[in-house]
């Protein structure tokens, strides 16, 4: 497990990781990339834990989501199952969790600050905050070839990964609205995510 997991991990990450692994008593499965999330937490009928984590993701994203999925099997265990996914309990633990590795011999020194504040009140998924989201994929090995939402010009249309199409609208406090072509419903967009740009 120790090896398998030094291929996804930062160096200094492996043996604290593969410590939480086997104390949780967690099956970790690393699938193929799924589009719309970056990792999962199932607890089995048979009361059996399974993690899966994304295979593409950079280590340092690898790391987080790795943790935020350890954080909900913990926080459901102390805390119970009627919970909020995503609440108060599973933000302390989360943040318990990992402030063990927010240090530069784990994280590159430029996104010690983003993680930093990132982990004030952490979100349900690291995309939610672009700045650190923006961050984390210059450490992606394969550079995406698609625009981010905040790059593209007012007016512009643009296709999701589902190859539904948009048109950018304003930017309200934190997200921009978008029309959807083909319905003319009106969608929120985070800044950092990645579309394909059709017409500006």
């Amino acid at each position: 497990m120790q090896q398998t997991l030094a291929k996804y991990l930062p160096e200094l990450a492996v043996s604290p990781c593969f410590e939480l692994i086997k104390n949780s008593q967690v099956h970790l499965k690393i699938v193929n990339e799924r589009v719309t999330r970056h990792g999962d937490y199932r607890r089995g009928k048979d009361g059996k834990h399974q993690i899966t984590v994304n295979a593409s993701l950079n280590k340092y994203r690898f790391l987080i989501t790795l943790i935020h999925e350890i954080a909900h099997l913990m926080a459901f265990e102390k805390y119970g199952r009627n919970i909020k996914p995503h609440g108060i309990e599973w933000k302390k633990t989360f943040q318990f969790l990992m402030l063990p590795f927010i240090r530069p011999e784990v994280f590159p020194s430029q996104l010690l600050p983003l993680l930093a504040n990132h982990f004030k009140n952490p979100k349900a998924s690291s995309s939610t905050d672009a700045r650190l989201s923006i961050a984390l994929k210059q450490f992606d090995e394969q550079q995406s070839e698609k625009s981010y939402v905040y790059e593209l010009p007012i007016g512009c249309v643009f296709r999701i990964y589902n190859g539904k199409l948009f048109k950018k609208g304003n930017k309200r406090t934190k997200r921009y609205e978008c029309v959807e072509i083909s319905s003319g419903r009106i969608f929120l967009f985070q800044p950092n995510a990645e579309v394909e740009l059709i017409k500006s």
